[in-house]
This record gives structure tokens, C-alpha cells and sequence, in this order.
């Protein structure tokens, strides 16, 4: 039988080196993210959330504990077979865009399939197709330095969801944008949810619960369920 998690994890430690020693960011954390979910993680600042993300993005491996990816156990992997699957399966918005300014929203979206044996038209092709399922696709010749804060946002979720991955993760999203932009940045999430894509989405706004169907707290190192 399958695992029914896309992301377990068990009693996860994160610790980092420091001259004074180690400083643990996160310890015996517990989690499942399912497929399908939308959960969304408040908490302070320095409480973990971008150590959660940086984990569960398969950026980094924690000091101890069980992190599992769609069933596979990630501390053995080897860092080129750990890459490959980050590329294949999750999908990662940064608050800040990180768009090349001087090149199309087209040209943006297409990067995502830089490291991959693809012709450069197929490329293009899966490019235009995710500007188009975010609203984008009259822009998509448009220069990224022309477009609006939530135009950008909006380039970027297309950009992470080009490859269609199992997991969408979104660092702040809408930190940047006014209200408008973010209730456009909000909508297109929640459109991406309606088609199978698991959303975990770190926020300080909690206005935006609103869209979420699971509410995770990062507080103190620990993750916790929130009721909704």
C-alpha cells in the first residue's frame, strides 16, 4: 500500500553550526502533508518556517529524523538523485519574484526547464501553457521590469508550476503586493489547488486563511494543527 503522505515528517531535527555551537531551528517535528492539501504556516519570525520550507522543498536534509517525499526517504539519497527529484516534483515562489528583469515573462518561465533535455520549443511551449493558467499569457513577451508586483508574483507561480509538481511551496507571496494584487496572487493559488497541485504556503497575513484547508503554526521550533 502507498503511502498516503506526499510529505511525513517524523521527529525532525534541524540544527546549524555556529561558533558557539550548534543552535537548533527545529526539533521533533511532526507532519503530514497530503495530497491535495492547502495548509498554510504562521508563526514569528525566527520560529522555523524557512527551515520547514528549505526541508520539505528538499533544499536541505535534517540533522536527525524521518523526512519522506512521496514515500521515499530522502537522508540516503545521493545529492545529484536528491536534485532530480526536487526538479521533477516541487515547485518553489519566493516572496521577492528572483525574475531576470531584463528578459520576457516568457523567457522567465522557460529557465525552470534549463537543466533538463528538452528542445528549446517544447520549453517554450509548457512556458507559455503555465503563463496562461496564471492569466498571463497576452504578457508573455513583456519584459519582467515592465509588469506590475503581482504580474511578477504571477510570472514566478508560473515559472514553479511549469512542470506541473506534486508540491507547490510559496515563501510570502503576497508580503510585497497590495491588496488587489494579492486577492489576484490568492485566486490563482487557489485555482492551482482545484487542479490536484498540494500547496504549502508561509505567511504572516492571516487574512489568507481564509483560502487555506489546513492552518499549521510554527512556533518555538515546533510545528502544530491550528483549527481553521
Amino acid at each position: 500500500m502507498s503511502d498516503p503522505a506526499l510529505l511525513r515528517m517524523r521527529d525532525v531535527r534541524k540544527a546549524f553550526a555556529t561558533p558557539r555551537g550548534p543552535v537548533e531551528i527545529l526539533h521533533s517535528a511532526n507532519l503530514d502533508i497530503a495530497q491535495g492539501d492547502f495548509a498554510m504556516m504562521t508563526g514569528p519570525s525566527g520560529s522555523g518556517k524557512t527551515t520547514f520550507l528549505n526541508l520539505a522543498g528538499l533544499l536541505d536534509r535534517p540533522t536527525s529524523g524521518s523526512l519522506r517525499f512521496d514515500g521515499e526517504e530522502i537522508a540516503p539519497l545521493p545529492e545529484e538523485a536528491l536534485s532530480a527529484l526536487r526538479k521533477r516534483k516541487v515547485g518553489i515562489v519566493f516572496q521577492n519574484f528572483n525574475l531576470l528583469t531584463h528578459r520576457s515573462a516568457l523567457e522567465n518561465v522557460a529557465f525552470r526547464f534549463r537543466y533538463l533535455d528538452l528542445p528549446i520549443h517544447e520549453a517554450r511551449r509548457h512556458a507559455r501553457e503555465a503563463l496562461d493558467r496564471v492569466g498571463l499569457a497576452a504578457l508573455a513577451d513583456q519584459p519582467a521590469r515592465l509588469l506590475s508586483g503581482g504580474e511578477m508574483q504571477r510570472v514566478a507561480i508560473a515559472r514553479a508550476v511549469a512542470q506541473r509538481p506534486d508540491l507547490l511551496l510559496a515563501d510570502e507571496p503576497t508580503g510585497n503586493l497590495d491588496r488587489r494584487a494579492s486577492e489576484n496572487v490568492m485566486e490563482t493559488f487557489r485555482q492551482l489547488n482545484s487542479e490536484g497541485i498540494t500547496i504549502v504556503l508561509v505567511t504572516h497575513n492571516e487574512a489568507l486563511l481564509a483560502s487555506a484547508s489546513r492552518h499549521l503554526i510554527c512556533e518555538d521550533g515546533e510545528i502544530r494543527e491550528a483549527t481553521l
